[in-house]
């Protein structure tokens, strides 16, 4: 019954006890393609059936995996895709920390989402703020929460995903010259003109979508776009 209790597992070369990242990743990238699924399924059909049941589900899994994640059903999904690769192990305290903060975003999202159903882009930002916290740990191995851990222990935080708890020099292999530089930078400005120009510029035809794009317009093109409203209704009449 003791053992019931115990949060993490003991593994001999650690001085804490530990989880095991890979399965952590993959029961994020599990999480990320359902609520990425939900989220086209919901803006693409008008309805939030499918979106409501995954929240109901992201809530129950992270109360879980707070209280005894070795039973949460995402992380025991993912561990059949990577029982046969070698674990790596990480503290299994910054790892309650930042599922408990997934948790507590969960809870605004399940009641006003599965229980007061009401809709609105906040509420939706939430949503996707929770599919880019998976993201960015099931693609690049990066816990914002273990990090965020570090801040409210006076100890040193080891053993984190990715050791970026640990002070290290980096590698010349992750450092960037400057011609990668220059291509990254246009990489990340290429990018960020499309989004804009395609929330922007492409019809919308989705409610979200329109919210967004009205969102993004400046004073000018709200004005433009509420002038050419009414001149449509007063030709329509």
């Amino acid at each position: 019954m003791s053992s019931f209790f115990q949060y993490g597992e003991k593994v001999d070369g650690y001085d804490v006890l530990v989880l095991n990242e890979r399965e952590a990743r993959a029961g994020a990238g599990i999480l990320f393609a359902i609520g990425l699924l939900s989220l086209i399924n919901a803006v693409a059909l008008g309805h939030g059936i499918v979106t409501r049941v995954f929240i109901a589900f992201f809530t129950l899994d992270f109360l879980i995996r707070v209280i005894q994640p070795r039973y949460s059903p995402s992380l025991l999904l993912g561990r059949i895709f990577v029982q046969n690769q070698r674990p790596e192990y990480v503290g299994a305290t910054q790892k309650r920390f930042a599922w408990g903060i997934g948790f507590l975003l969960s809870l605004p999202m399940f009641y006003l989402l599965v229980i007061h159903f009401q809709p609105n882009p906040i509420k939706v930002l939430v949503c996707i703020l929770c599919l880019v916290l998976l993201f960015l740990e099931s693609a690049f191995s990066i816990c914002l929460g273990c990090k965020l851990f570090g801040l409210f222990k006076k100890d040193p935080v080891t053993h984190c995903p990715g050791g970026i708890c640990e002070i290290r020099q980096k590698e010349p292999i992750q450092t960037f010259t400057l011609a990668q530089k220059i291509i990254t930078l246009i990489t990340i400005l290429a990018f960020s003109f499309g989004l804009y120009s395609y929330f922007t510029k492409v019809e919308s035809k989705t409610f979200l979508a329109q919210k967004i794009k009205f969102m993004m317009m400046s004073k000018e093109e709200l004005k433009a776009y509420e002038e050419e409203k009414a001149q449509r209704e007063f030709d329509e009449f």
